[in-house]
């Protein structure tokens, strides 16, 4: 997504918890000529989300587009989960994508930009998909993905008089590259990302998947 949108002269606020993975990624894109910033943040805690859009805007002007993809598969077994854990799951995914958004919506609106969600196949209503959250030890995190599906779902009606694009991308599959991806992932992150790119140029407000 960072190339992507960065080769059409997006500037690029990168986030996660982990300054030094951010500041590595943030060098390898501005070898390539994408200006990024890196803002380390806990997206578990939505008050920290509604403060990350004040820093970025700050260091790098008005929020366009959005794009998230934060998850937490804490919770795996919702019949021993403890609390923390599984407000942890909804807070990632869900929460403080809420606020994240509350606190953007006015520079969306103005530049009638974008809303951009990845999503994971294990939230929705299918018994294989069910038995899979059960197998790889991940209801957590298949919860808050059908909750994160049906938040992009309303969001996506509620921001239609604003012109504000609402896309999902619904992977079903392993993403090559990524902590799950063992050998045998099949979903390319350029084809996810392309995906999102379509949706954003043709301003189409719309969920698709990604195998």
């Amino acid at each position: 997504m960072a190339n992507r949108f960065g080769g059409e002269g997006f500037q690029v606020a990168l986030v996660a918890r982990s300054e030094d993975k951010l500041k590595k990624a943030q060098g390898v894109l501005q070898a390539r000529g994408v200006k990024a910033a890196a803002f380390p943040a806990d997206l578990s805690d939505p008050d920290a989300a509604k403060g990350l859009v004040k820093r970025v805007s700050g260091e790098l002007g008005p929020v366009t587009a959005i794009h998230w993809n934060a998850y937490s598969n804490l919770a795996g077994d919702v019949l021993t989960a403890d609390a923390a854990a599984f407000r942890t799951v909804l807070d990632v995914s869900v929460t403080s994508l809420v606020f994240t958004l509350q606190e953007a919506l006015a520079d969306l609106k103005a530049a009638k930009g974008a809303l951009l969600v990845t999503n994971g196949g294990l939230g929705l209503y299918d018994p294989q998909a069910d038995a899979a959250a059960i197998q790889w030890n991940s209801m957590g995190l298949a919860i808050a993905n059908a909750a994160k599906h049906k938040l992009v779902a309303m969001l996506r009606q509620k921001l239609r008089p604003a012109e504000v694009t609402v896309g999902e991308v619904v992977v079903l599959g392993l993403v090559k590259g990524t902590a799950w991806d063992t050998g045998n992932a099949t979903v390319d992150p350029r084809t996810v990302a392309e995906h999102f790119w379509e949706m954003y140029s043709r301003r189409e407000s719309k969920s698709v998947t990604a195998a």
